[in-house]
């Protein structure tokens, strides 16, 4: 090889261009190598730092991760905690709470039963211990009054001087049921009916058109439990759906003289007589629904009462009466001994009757003795009352001892003369007897009484004869006990009602309906349809507000004027009224009797 070749020369230092190429690829090769493997190795460690970062992060976020898992965990055991604290807490609120009102109920609920039971044991008692009972042959006062102020005593003869067995109630009731039969063609199965000595008592209401007999309290409140219908009772529900509740509005009422007109739909039935005539109204109002017969009411009752006015007006009973007095009439030696004495005290009298001469005459001499008229100042019979109070043109008319009428003017009533009708206005003339000197008696609360008390002045006086037997009835240790319970129960349930919750409201309730069946027990034990004359369970009656309203006095005959002199005074029970109740200890209130471990309740 030529060493002019470019491999071989010298690159002017004397050292080959080979060598010196060599060198440089060598170390080019080296510089490559060390730059890759610096590249490498810097790819190498960014790669791996970036994995251990990679890494890291992951890790970290792994950590934080499970920090925050731990966290919500603690977080949801926390709250769980609380919750179940919370619970916990209210259960054992609601645990003592529940505990707490079991408690308080149950000493309530043994509060309520110990007061009922405590108190049950001093009504108990009270029977055994009370002196206090009625006497029947009291007379009692209304309104006060002076036996010392009157000169003048009239009278009515039936049921006033002249008292009748049950045996006439009979005699009106057959009579008047066969002249329903004979002359008014009512049927022939009618006579299988018989007068029922206790069915009815006075002073009931009859609603002409719907055929129905109840009794009436002195606010017009039917009481329910006894509306009639024929002989059976209407149910309660029906009774309400009829007269859209239990009141009676004014205007069905019957008028002053308890007579059904004008359009009034009730009449009232206020004396002894009517007995019978409502024994009979409902016979017949049996019998039609017995036998399922249409029937008008008004017609019925119209011609029951046609019927019972002919027993009276054609005599039929006078003549019964006269041919069987013994039967028929008592009380006599009573009777007697009252006229006598008001006679030998000087004081004046007269007789004003419904009645004929000849069947008064009768009775009077079998009650006092043929002499009876010189007793009397003025005799006056046939009065038509209460037309005899109120109408001026009918003048007296003389009537002898025949029944022979005179038609002469009379210019004065005359002792031991007998006149027929008149009239009060002229009987004020021709006597002078005026005012509060006058005491008149009568068993007619209407026709005997109202318009002389009202009208004139005159001192009144109601014969009740049921008066004796409910005395003697309230005087007994059943019927004390009975009515002092009636009213302690409803003095508890007055001052327990305010005990709101359930238990105590329950015992509440048994209660009251304790005490509506005691208020029926005390009904029957005086009448098993009607109860009492004077009561309507709690109420007074109808019969008693006018009882009270147009007699001075009332007793159960005449036979008690015997118990006091002729200047005793009587006086009426100072009774409280509702406000006045806290101020009369001594009252029995709520108006029952005095609780003293009855705590006062606040209503603030």
């Amino acid at each position: 090889m030529s060493p002019s070749c470019g491999t071989y020369q010298s690159n002017g230092s004397g050292v080959p261009l080979l060598t010196v190429v060599l060198h440089n690829t060598h170390t080019l090769y080296a510089h490559t190598y060390n730059t890759h493997t610096l590249y490498a190795h810097t790819l190498y460690a960014h790669t791996y730092n970036t994995h251990t970062l990679c890494t890291y992060l992951q890790y970290t976020h792994l950590i934080c991760t499970y920090l925050q898992y731990t966290h919500l965990i603690c977080t949801y055991l926390q709250y769980t905690h609380l919750i179940c604290t919370y619970l916990i807490c209210t259960y054992l609120q609601y645990t003592h709470l529940i505990c707490t009102y079991l408690i308080c109920t149950y000493l309530q609920y043994t509060y309520l039963i110990c007061t009922y039971l405590q108190y049950t044991y001093l009504i108990s008692l009270i029977p055994v211990i009370s002196k206090n009972s009625v006497n029947p042959d009291t007379i009692f006062a209304n309104n006060e009054m002076s036996l010392g102020d009157i000169e003048i005593y009239g009278f009515d003869y039936d049921y006033t001087l002249a008292f009748y067995s049950r045996h006439l109630h009979t005699l009106i009731f057959n009579i008047a049921r066969d002249i329903l039969i004979q002359e008014h063609r009512y049927p022939e199965g009618l006579r299988e009916y018989e007068y029922i000595p206790n069915f009815v008592v006075r002073g009931l209401h009859y609603d002409v058109q719907r055929a129905l007999l109840m009794k009436i309290d002195a606010f017009h409140y039917i009481q329910l439990g006894t509306v009639y219908r024929g002989l059976h009772p209407v149910p309660d529900k029906e009774v309400i759906a009829m007269y859209d509740g239990c009141h009676v509005p004014l205007e069905n009422m019957s008028d002053f003289y308890g007579k059904s007109s004008h359009g009034h739909t009730m009449k009232q039935y206020m004396d002894i007589f009517s007995l019978p005539e409502m024994n009979l109204l409902c016979s017949v109002n049996d019998y039609f629904m017995k036998h399922n017969i249409d029937y008008e009411p008004v017609h019925l009752y119209k011609d029951v009462k046609e019927a019972i006015g002919d027993v009276h007006v054609k005599g039929i009973m006078y003549r019964a009466v006269e041919a069987d007095i013994e039967n028929y009439i008592s009380y006599g030696e009573q009777t007697h001994a009252v006229l006598k004495k008001l006679y030998e005290d000087g004081k004046k009298m007269f007789l004003i009757t419904n009645s004929p001469f000849d069947f008064v005459d009768r009775g009077m001499n079998y009650i006092v003795g043929k002499d009876w008229r010189d007793l009397f100042d003025i005799v006056i019979v046939q009065a038509d009352k209460p037309g005899f109070f109120n109408d001026r043109r009918k003048p007296f008319r003389r009537v002898t001892d025949k029944g022979v009428l005179h038609w002469d003017r009379i210019h004065k009533l005359e002792k031991g003369k007998i006149y027929k009708q008149g009239n009060l206005y002229e009987f004020l003339r021709l006597t002078g007897w005026r005012g509060s000197k006058v005491l008149y008696f009568g068993d007619h609360i209407y026709s005997d009484l109202a318009d002389l008390t009202l009208k004139h002045g005159w001192r009144t006086g109601a014969i009740i004869p049921e008066l004796r037997k409910e005395i003697k009835i309230m005087n007994t240790e059943e019927c004390v006990h009975l009515m002092t319970w009636l009213q302690g129960l409803t003095g508890l349930i007055e001052h327990m009602q305010v005990h709101r919750d359930p238990a105590s409201q329950a015992v509440v309730q048994e209660w009251i309906k304790e005490r509506e069946a005691m208020r029926s027990q005390t009904k029957d034990i005086f009448n098993g349809q009607f109860g009492s004359l004077f009561r309507t369970y709690h109420n007074p009656t109808y019969f008693s507000r006018r009882l009270s309203r147009f007699a001075d006095i009332y007793m159960a005959s005449l036979s008690c004027l015997l118990n006091y002199d002729f200047h005793h005074t009587f006086f009426p029970r100072r009774t409280p009224l509702q406000h006045e109740s806290p101020f009369w200890p001594e009252q029995t209130s709520a108006g029952a009797l005095k609780m003293p471990f009855i705590p006062p309740q606040n209503h603030n």
